[in-house]
């Protein structure tokens, strides 16, 4: 495994051991997340209403840890995300890069389609919210 030959080296170089430790003998912190299948429909054709189906896009899959697939595991869930892109502002960077820039007139827009894919869900699915 060359890469932990170059990590063991590099601590060597400043006269200290390095240890890797994948955890591969314990579970992971996070479970995977993953979206229910009637929810993430649910949510997909409301993003098309709202906003027109050429504008509502398919996130890659990631390895990146969630939070929110905890919350998964107990209930039904989707995670989807509120994409900025206007040039003008110079708001295309990635969320985690220093570049990054927030276009706040998409907020409004992520508000009403939390809003309308819950109002929408409890009008088609009786849910009892007392």
């Amino acid at each position: 495994m060359l890469h932990l030959q170059i990590i063991e080296k590099q601590a060597a170089v400043y006269h200290c051991t390095a240890v890797v430790d994948f955890m591969e003998d314990r579970p992971l912190p996070h479970p995977a997340m993953k979206n229910d299948d009637a929810l993430y429909e649910h949510v997909k054709n409301v993003g098309e209403v709202l906003v027109g189906e050429p504008n509502v896009h398919l996130m890659p899959l990631t390895m990146g840890a969630e939070d929110f697939s905890f919350f998964a595991e107990k209930t039904a869930a989707a995670i989807f995300f509120v994409g900025i892109k206007n040039e003008t502002l110079k708001s295309s960077q990635h969320l985690h890069s220093p570049y990054f820039f927030i276009d706040e007139e998409a907020l409004p827009l992520g508000a009403a389609l939390h809003a309308a894919s819950a109002i929408s869900y409890f009008y088609r699915h009786d849910v009892n919210t007392e």
